[in-house]
């Protein structure tokens, strides 16, 4: 048997950050196939797109003088729902069946968000990827060729434009530099294995997708020899999508990896209470030319589908399927029991509950709940309970028992999923945070923002209730009120004065409390240092008896006061203020000796 039909499609996943033209690029790459094919060829699969050698061969012929293209695999295959969001279904125990991905960026943004977050489940999956650099025809002054290569497009482009390109890409060199790749355009790569390659296309006119398709067949062929060698033993597959057929009931579409799949095999699937066993009754496949989302009729049975492949299986008991679980053909009713056992072992790494103050996270299928629940983790964010799902009244409880300890941990994440009724009352009613949304990154996002929030609410209130340390001098000629309460105008020399804070001589006497500020006759919630305001202090206290004009005064802080400002607030702290934490406990120490001696350590602390 020849090396050429050993080898089985590679199967590619295409990612990127929102608009930066993942769909755009896929659709393309799919008319490409249907433009470029043979006849008789079939070119669309359930989720997924096979593009044939015969189409890959064709686009590229302009490049047969520059590059020796000799296909040894029989095509590549698409996963056709871009975005990490599906990527992150086709997991396998210990890695991912996608051999190879397409990372899509703007050429004209960058790297965003979005994009790190790829380059993340694609590192921790150890899925190799290279770049297309997409929209090169959105920079000014591009001329448009269609279909071209961009080897045979770039040249007949201005100067300026050719330079600007070039300005681009060596700013997104830069970035992908920052997250630890040596990345450079393809044509000047000299070694793959140790430089990312980049591809300048643009999804719209079709310009240099020859030479995506190229560098992408040339790398599976030439370093994923072994990954992609042809089985002919009992399939292997990952769900990605289970669904309702009229006629058929529920059905999965299942991506088919590794083996071959024929009707009236015995499988196990990953299901939402335990795995599911069932016959295969049909295997179904578009016909050749239709549309991936085309009318069920189109459908036709067929017997058997080998690796790699998009399939909609219909069998019995499909109800409870979780999309992203395992598929396996169990060989004989002998080893039922052992494939049922290895497909709940596998589902139970993604679906837990541990006994720990953390997180409730659920999703809708169980790649995207493994995704999120590996991107909070490495954030050092605790998980309590991971499933698949909506949300239940006894995950609510769960996330309320967190709450009374943690209340930065007590809330629920959903992808893609909604709460039951009876979860969301309890959770309105317990104050539990519900974040929902179907992009991972917007999700965590969000969760950091509701975390900061939080600290910063929690940080104002503590704020408020801190005295902290400032010297204020008494402005001559501003007595505006001797007493009952006296009014005057001071000058803070350093810290920080708000209403409520206790004030005090400099031989520690207490005096009264500040009751209001006023800056230009308007209240005023706090004054720092380098203002002159007037205040008003209410307490048995007189100017001319208890302090008078060009008097120094202080704030009259607890010990508990200062351990929180040096503690808590340290980076509204500056030199000057903790000369003047060091003023005050030499004041109160006249009258309390053993004032302050708990947090001179905490002072020495802060100067080091």
């Amino acid at each position: 048997m020849s090396i050429e039909k050993k080898l089985r499609q590679p199967i590619v996943v295409v990612l990127g950050h929102v608009d930066h033209g993942k769909t755009s690029l896929l659709d393309k790459i799919r008319g490409t196939a249907v433009i470029k094919k043979e006849p008789g060829e079939m070119t669309q699969h359930i989720g997924a797109s096979l593009v044939p050698a015969s189409a890959i061969n064709e686009l590229t012929k302009p490049l047969r003088s520059l590059f020796n293209i000799q296909l040894k695999i029989p095509g590549l295959l698409f996963i056709d729902t871009p975005g990490h969001e599906a990527f992150s279904n086709l997991r396998k125990r210990g890695g991912s069946i996608a051999d190879f991905a397409i990372l899509v960026i703007d050429i004209n943004e960058g790297v965003k968000k979005q994009t790190i977050e790829s380059i993340e489940i694609l590192r921790s999956r150890k899925v190799p990827f290279l770049v297309a650099a997409n929209k090169i025809d959105k920079i000014p002054g591009w001329k448009a060729n269609e279909w071209e290569p961009y080897l045979v497009t770039i040249k007949k482009q201005s100067r300026s434009v050719v330079e600007e390109l070039d300005k681009r890409i060596y700013r997104l060199v830069g970035e992908l530099s920052s997250l630890g790749f040596n990345a450079e355009r393809f044509d000047k790569v000299k070694d793959f294995t140790k430089t990312l390659a980049i591809v300048p296309v643009s999804a719209k006119t079709g310009e240099g997708i020859a030479e995506l398709l190229a560098v992408l067949a040339g790398l599976t062929q030439r370093y994923l020899t072994q990954q992609l060698m042809f089985t002919e033993g009992p399939a292997n597959g990952v769900v990605l999508e289970v669904k309702e057929v009229v006629g058929l009931g529920t059905c999965i579409d299942t991506i088919i990896y590794n083996g071959i799949l024929r009707r009236g095999d015995l499988i196990v699937v990953g299901g939402l209470n335990k795995p599911i066993v069932t016959k295969v009754r049909a295997l179904l496949m578009p016909r050749p030319l239709d549309e991936m989302r085309a009318p069920e009729g189109s459908f036709i049975n067929v017997d058997e589908v080998v690796a790699a492949s998009g399939v909609r299986i219909s069998a019995p008991d499909l109800d409870e399927v979780i999309a992203g679980a395992p598929m396996y053909v169990i060989p004989s009713e002998s080893l039922v029991n052992d494939y049922v056992r290895k497909v709940y072992e596998e589902v139970s790494l993604v679906r837990f509950k541990k006994d720990v103050e953390g997180l409730v996270i659920k999703a809708d299928a169980l790649g995207t709940l493994e995704a999120i629940v590996n991107t909070l983790e490495s954030k050092g964010v605790p998980v309590r309970i991971a499933d698949v799902g909506p949300l239940t009244k006894r995950e609510v409880i769960e996330a309320s028992i967190v709450a009374k300890k943690n209340k930065y941990l007590g809330a629920v994440l959903l992808f893609n999923v909604k709460p039951l009724p009876d979860a969301e009352e309890l959770a309105l009613k317990e104050g539990i945070k519900i974040l929902s949304d179907n992009l991972i990154y917007r999700l965590i996002e969000s969760y950091e923002k509701w975390v900061n929030e939080l600290r910063e609410e929690e940080r104002r209130r503590e704020l408020l209730k801190t005295v902290f340390p400032a010297k204020i001098k008494v402005l001559p000629g501003c007595v505006f009120r001797r007493s009952d309460p006296a009014i005057v105008g001071v000058e803070v020399l350093g810290g920080v004065i708000r209403p409520g804070y206790p004030l005090m001589r400099d031989d520690g006497r207490e005096l009264g409390v500040i009751m209001q500020i006023q800056d230009k006759g308007k209240n005023v919630m706090e004054a720092k240092k380098g203002s002159s305001v007037a205040i008003s202090i209410r307490g048995n206290v007189m100017v001319g008896r208890h302090f008078d004009e060009n008097d120094i005064l202080y704030t009259n802080p607890t010990e508990e006061d200062l351990r929180k400002v040096i503690t808590k607030f340290k980076e509204d702290l500056d030199e000057g203020v903790v000369d003047i934490i060091r003023e005050i406990i030499k004041i109160k120490q006249k009258n309390q000796p053993s004032y302050g001696l708990s947090i001179t350590h905490l002072l020495k602390d802060l100067k080091g």
